[in-house]
């Protein structure tokens, strides 16, 4: 799958309309194991074509041709395959150059390498999920490009609580309480933690969110009215079971505050922020937001 995604099997470069129009009409690439039709075996030449330097070369009943390069596939990307991978390749396409082919074949070997996952600390139970979204061409650069991310520092908190400006905080509570059940009825058939109201529920929302894309495939009224608002007083919720939190009540949404400690946080303004966009559902993650609160816990 590797080699496949590296070349852009089966295009290797060219349009859809060419593609469809001359097909396999040449060997674009030899992989780990391959099966070459007949007309591709007559074109290259059936004798050139079995005397190919393989682990395996086999004919097959209808004409087709088994090449196996190694015995295993486990070592696909390790110096010898790769030699044997451009011997293959140039004896079946003498109008390559080895060299040359050999440093492809190496430069993809050097992005297959592992990268040791060091993540943000606070990010870590989001970003750890994300490597495997990517195709596996491109996972250890993912990796090695979210270790490097660093997320803002949170800045929905305030020092002091904003004194509560509601007439009836019980009917307010009751409509964040209702805002909340919304998104839990629509989601947790997709993200059954989200019934529990737990850390790792925000975590399993991240995920969700930024799989699915949602900031950007769903329309910005929709997110605006509904889900961000839902957001923010499930964030909020999860804060006061979590963390002990405290709410503070206020006519303006986005003012509204959860204490905890000597801080008191919006979490309403957090979950706006966090339905910007794609990369907005890292910057200002539900996970992060949480694990910062935390720190302040008495």
């Amino acid at each position: 799958m590797a080699d496949e995604q590296f070349t852009d099997s089966p295009n290797f470069g060219r349009d859809d309309e060419v593609t469809q129009r001359d097909g396999f009409d040449k060997v674009y690439e030899v992989c780990w194991l391959n099966v070459f039709g007949p007309h591709l075996v007559e074109s290259v030449g059936r004798e050139r074509m079995l005397s190919t330097p393989a682990h395996l070369v086999e004919e097959l009943p209808n004409g087709s041709v088994l090449l196996v390069l190694r015995p295993t596939a486990a070592d696909f990307a390790s110096e010898d395959a790769r030699v044997a991978q451009a011997r293959a390749h140039v004896h079946l396409r003498p109008d390559l150059d080895f060299d040359t082919v050999l440093r492809g074949l190496k430069e993809r070997s050097a992005a297959l390498a592992p990268v040791e996952p060091r993540f943000h600390p606070n990010l870590a139970p989001l970003l750890s999920r994300l490597p495997d979204e990517f195709a596996i061409s491109e996972r250890q650069q993912k990796i090695a490009e979210l270790n490097a991310f660093r997320p803002p520092e949170p800045e929905e908190w305030l020092p002091m609580a904003l004194p509560s400006d509601v007439a009836n905080p019980k009917r307010v509570l009751e409509s964040y309480g209702d805002l909340s059940e919304g998104l839990v009825a629509a989601l947790h058939t997709k993200v059954p933690s989200i019934m529990d109201e737990t850390a790792e529920s925000l975590t399993d929302l991240d995920f969700y969110f930024w799989r699915e894309n949602f900031p950007e495939r769903y329309t910005r009224e929709l997110i605006d009215s509904h889900t961000a608002p839902a957001l923010g007083a499930y964030l909020g919720d999860v804060l006061v079971r979590r963390l002990g939190g405290t709410w503070v009540l206020r006519q303006k949404v986005e003012e509204s505050q959860v204490r905890v400690g000597k801080r008191v946080w919006l979490p309403f303004l957090r979950a706006r922020r966090y339905m910007q966009s794609r990369q907005s559902l890292l910057d200002y993650s539900l996970t992060q937001f949480f694990h910062e609160v935390e720190r302040y816990r008495p």
